[in-house]
């Protein structure tokens, strides 16, 4: 039964950690995998993460540059309700909001 399972994330870093996780341990074809912002704007997430953080910067000071506008949407085209599965687990390891789909 074709679906789509979607997950939301607070941190781009987290949605890029459930598609790695997807792609290289459960061979997920990526091409399948969608990751964009789940509202109309630019958003890196709903969290500062990554680069996006004081301890990344060069610097010491805060920086107020990130867009966060919204959480991440991550979406995957599958086939099977195993692989279904296998998603959501992953999507809840990095801390995914349900998507309210699949």
């Amino acid at each position: 039964m074709a679906a789509n399972v979607t997950g939301l994330f607070e941190t781009r870093r987290d949605a890029e950690m459930a598609v790695e996780r997807l792609v290289q341990e459960h061979g997920v074809d990526r091409s399948l995998i969608l990751i964009a912002p789940a509202g109309d704007a630019n958003s890196a997430g709903e969290q500062t993460a990554g680069a996006d953080s004081d301890a990344a910067a060069p610097s010491t000071g805060e920086r107020s540059d990130a867009k966060l506008t919204g959480p991440i949407e991550v979406s995957v085209d599958i086939q099977d309700d195993a692989t279904a599965s296998t998603i959501r687990d992953a999507f809840a390891e990095f801390g995914a909001h349900d998507g309210g789909r699949g």
